[in-house]
């Protein structure tokens, strides 16, 4: 009689785990049922009055409330060449590769030359991230998405590290690069 009982067990046995999940043991748990965020879901908020640990505060009321700020990335070749890149892309058009408004554009608009010393240095890095963040007389927002003035704003928004990396190197490295830039391009004296 025992070896009758243990082949309907091994039956069974069987015949559950082979037809997969519908017949699983009650402990048998998918681990996609989990307590989880899963893709395309939408995320919790933050509950209110929370500080978060890690990561730069991103939203400001305006570039004033940007000018007492400290920059949160650490100067560094990496920060510079970060900042030379981004300027490269996203300022040259209108201050120049060389930030002193050399180019076409910066003539129409009156584009300053940022590699000034009293220029640069009368300003805080906090304020020249609201400036590029929220853009100046006629310079447009670089950290502003979402709808603005009822135009939906494109793609060309620099997330707030980004803006930071453009601060270290408009501070720190434009006026040298351009001073290299105008020494090769002296002619040669024979």
């Amino acid at each position: 009689m025992k070896a009758p009982l243990k082949l309907l067990l091994l039956s069974v046995l069987v015949i559950t785990f082979s037809a997969g999940n519908a017949n699983a043991w009650p402990w048998s748990k998918d681990m996609v049922n989990q307590v989880s965020i899963k893709p395309q879901e939408k995320t919790t908020p933050y509950p209110s009055r929370s500080v978060p640990t890690i990561g730069i505060a991103t939203e400001y009321a305006d570039r004033d409330a940007t000018e007492e700020i400290a920059n949160p990335i650490a100067l560094s070749q990496e920060s510079l060449t970060k900042g030379r890149v981004l300027f490269r892309i996203y300022c040259a058009g209108c201050h120049g590769l060389t930030g002193r408004a050399e180019s076409p554009v910066s003539e129409k608009i009156g584009a300053p030359d940022l590699t000034d010393p009293d220029f640069v240095g009368d300003f805080t890095d906090g304020w020249i991230f609201g400036t590029i963040t929220f853009g100046g007389a006629l310079m447009p927002p670089y950290g502003r998405a979402g709808d603005m003035n009822g135009e939906l704003r494109g793609s060309n928004d620099l997330s707030v590290e980004e803006r930071w990396h453009v601060v270290n190197y408009v501070r720190h490295q434009l006026a040298k690069d351009a001073s290299m830039a105008q020494a090769m391009q002296k002619p040669k004296e024979e």
